[in-house]
């Protein structure tokens, strides 16, 4: 016995030193941004293990392969601190393998095959296997590096749903170096992007060296100081800081050749033939007034513009396209288009004997002076077609006699694309109503830095469609893709450039690659995790509002309460109070909808072990109105249609964002006329309401406001009505209207806030109807 029960103490060491010896195991997860299109996991079949004597094999004389095996061993190092080498051995037990052979008709498809002995990546060309890199890099684990990893087996087939994935830089309002637009390079490389469209020249800033025309960059480049504040601020706040920045060609071509191992194609931008005052101020020539100009510092779009009517211009934009052609191997060129003013040109005699020249002629569709534009574009358009290119421009384009071929960039709303589609012009998508990623993300603009307005969270670019309906099956061939376009006014620095796109450039991917059959938000929110600890591991600068609570709010007009549900990345416990309290772990667990009917401040926090969100604060305020229901005269524009009607009566009132949902905006003249229904006969002695006004964005305030009163719902009188002055100079502000009269008996009130028809001159806008927003309809 006492032989026995030494023999059993010699073992316990022995135990611990081979439980010691055994390495802890993590499993990679193939649940991904953007989602594969066909993912067959095999649980029957043994796994892959990932160990420090893996190889990645390579074809022999492949030298593309050869740098994507190194590449591919560069992020298995940073994922899991494994060295892995690469080899061209003919041994493929414990290898990845890379490999081309043609397997579909998508160039940029794969095929990911894991089994016990090895990892095969087979691309459908050497695109296909940069994306099967990309789909194995991040599917693996973050690890320590003592792990083994291990990668379940699965045969994973792939391609991209669209092919033009694109993300755009602007860097002429803000500058960002070599190396920053390399980082964004490989930003977009993760999330499986395949072009930049990259913003080159504006008014504030000529970025890029053409050597026939040396003044493009010593003057057009630099401006004396930058405008800090909004455009809409008065007076305007300046930094009074010269600043510049410009790319040698050598630098040029070294991006484009940095894009092009990556599979990211570089279009360039030369905007024209308005945005184009840096260039007037280095030749002032080619401007119809000669000058003198200056390197804009404001934002905001200039009257001065290119002369077209002198032979100038015309031999300057060939000088520049001709080098911009030998820099930029891409199929396409973008040549702007977009808000040129048509003023100077209306004056200008040059133009004008140019006009009678070429025999142009208004019609009751353009001006002439609309034509006249179009006759540039095509002249450019033309001297790159002989060059074997082709030009996108945006869809101001369509306006005039467009080129047949032109590809048409749609950016004000989906309507230009949808016209362009419908005329045979390819498009791409980047509506600003939801591709603009230079505006806000969040509701809470006071914690965010300084945007250009706006609100467009991820889930809004999650849920987006690059395919109209009204587009026949046909004709939605002509969509090549989807864009995020981000415009740097407001964007000083490459963090805040990462700040701006990331998560949102997330979604996107998703839009651009996966099958939209597919897609499922709450479903992305559970992947999204992943992804995340992916930017932390490179370093990026991401915004961090999916971490937080989200609530969406019902007006119940049966109940008279206000629904409100919550949600959170990852189904994280939403914890919430009612009572003005701050929430903590030993308050309510959100479980379903919360019914609210009375005055409230409801506060919410996800609670996660690696550390809370934010505390999500919304107040409601309950009035007679509140959750009564309504109707509308007239529908609120499509795109700022919030909860329907009943945003105007849910008890929450709109902050000075007019594009957060929390706002009901009526456009083309459109006035807000609503009644409520107080279901019965009630006094009443005033009534409230709010108007969000960015003169700047053409939202202007009501130009009379109005109240009447029935107790039948048939025979209405007027009680109270305001005239409300109208601005002098730009504004943006949310305004309370309160109108207070002697008591009324009213069981429908019909509350009246009458638009501005025609924006003043002083505004920038055409002499059309302004937008108008309004929220909130207090009856007390």
């Amino acid at each position: 016995m006492k032989r026995l029960m030494l023999s059993a103490l010699y073992l316990i060491p022995l135990l611990f030193t081979l439980l010691s010896c055994q390495k802890e195991s993590i499993q990679a997860d193939y649940q991904i941004i953007p989602l594969p299109q066909q993912i067959q996991l095999s649980a029957d079949k043994t796994p892959f293990t990932l160990n420090s004597q893996t190889q990645i094999l390579y074809p022999a004389e492949d030298k593309r392969l050869q740098d994507y095996a190194q590449l591919l061993a560069q992020y298995i190092k940073t994922k899991t601190h494994k060295e892995i080498a690469i080899n061209t051995s003919t041994d493929t037990t414990n290898a990845i393998i890379l490999q081309i052979l043609p397997k579909g008709i998508n160039p940029e498809g794969y095929q990911l095959d894991v089994n016990s002995r090895h990892v095969i990546i087979n691309g459908n060309s050497e695109a296909g296997v940069f994306y099967g890199i990309q789909t194995l890099r991040k599917s693996l684990p973050i690890a320590q590096g003592g792990e083994n990893i291990i990668l379940p087996a699965v045969h994973i087939s792939d391609f991209p749903y669209f092919p033009y994935r694109g993300a755009h830089l602007d860097v002429s309002r803000h500058f960002f170096n070599v190396n920053e637009v390399k980082t964004y390079i490989d930003m977009m490389a993760l999330h499986n992007m395949n072009t930049m469209h990259w913003h080159l020249t504006d008014d504030q800033g000529w970025r890029i060296e053409i050597k026939k025309y040396p003044r493009l960059t010593q003057i057009g480049s630099k401006r004396k100081e930058t405008l800090t504040g909004h455009l809409n601020d008065r007076p305007e706040k300046y930094d009074g800081k010269p600043y510049k920045g410009f790319y040698t060609q050598e630098q040029i071509k070294d991006i484009v050749n940095y894009a092009a191992k990556n599979h990211i194609t570089i279009i360039p931008e030369i905007d024209l033939p308005g945005h184009m005052q840096a260039a007037l101020a280095s030749y002032p020539e080619l401007g119809c007034t000669g000058g003198p100009y200056e390197v804009w510092t404001k934002w905001g779009i200039s009257e001065n513009v290119l002369c077209a009517g002198s032979s100038k211009t015309f031999q300057f934009l060939d000088d520049v396209f001709d080098e911009i052609t030998q820099l930029f191997p891409s199929q396409y060129i973008h040549i702007g288009g977009d808000e040129c003013p048509k003023t100077q040109w209306e004056h200008c005699p040059k133009c004008q004997a140019f006009i009678k020249k070429q025999d142009i002629k208004s019609d009751s569709k353009y001006t002439k002076e609309q034509y006249l534009q179009s006759f540039i574009m095509k002249h450019v358009t033309e001297y790159l077609k002989k060059k074997g290119r082709k030009t996108i421009g945006w869809d101001e384009i369509l306006e005039g006699d467009a080129d047949s071929q032109v590809t048409v960039m749609s950016w004000r709303g989906e309507a230009a694309g949808v016209n362009a589609a419908q005329q045979g012009h390819d498009v791409i998508m980047t509506p600003n109503t939801v591709m603009y990623f230079d505006f806000y993300q969040a509701l809470d603009t006071e914690k965010e830095p300084l945007a250009i307005g706006g609100y467009i969270p991820v889930e809004k670019v999650y849920n987006y469609d690059p395919l109209p309906d009204q587009l026949t099956k046909t004709q939605k061939k002509h969509i090549l893709g989807v864009q995020s376009n981000l415009w740097t006014e407001y964007i000083p620095d490459f963090s805040h450039v990462q700040y701006m796109v990331l998560p949102r450039w997330a979604a996107l991917a998703e839009v651009q690659w996966s099958n939209p059959e597919q897609k499922d938000y709450n479903e992305f929110l559970n992947r999204l995790g992943g992804m995340l600890k992916q930017y932390q591991l490179e370093k990026y600068n991401y915004a961090k509002h999916v971490l937080n609570v989200d609530a969406t709010y019902i007006s119940n007009f049966k109940t008279g309460c206000t629904e409100v549900a919550l949600s959170t990345l990852g189904n994280a416990p939403i914890h919430y109070t009612l009572d003005g309290s701050m929430p903590t772990s030993q308050s309510p667990v959100y479980q379903q909808a919360i019914q609210i009917n009375k005055t409230s401040t409801l506060q919410a926090i996800a609670i996660r072990p690696e550390g809370n969100s934010e505390i999500y604060k919304q107040p409601l305020y309950f009035n007679k109105a509140t959750n009564k229901p309504i109707t509308l005269r007239y529908p609120a524009d499509d795109k700022y249609n919030g909860q329907g009607c009943g945003t105007l009566v849910d008890g929450i009132s709109g902050n000075a964002t007019f594009g957060s949902g929390k706002w009901l905006g009526f456009s083309n003249g459109k006035d807000m006329i609503a009644t409520i229904d107080l279901k019965e006969k009630t006094p009443i002695t005033t009534i409230s309401l709010h108007t969000c006004i960015a003169t700047g964005d053409g939202v202007f305030d009501a130009r009379e406001i109005s109240v009447e009163v029935s107790t039948d719902g048939k025979n209405y009188r007027k009680i109270a009505s305001e005239t409300c002055p109208i601005p002098t100079e730009h504004q943006k502000v949310v305004k309370q209207h309160t109108l207070t009269f002697p008591s009324q008996p009213a069981r429908y009130v019909r509350i009246s806030a009458i638009s501005e028809k025609q924006m003043p001159a002083w505004s920038g806008f055409p002499a059309i109807p302004a937008f108008i927003f309004v929220d909130e309809l207090s009856v007390n």
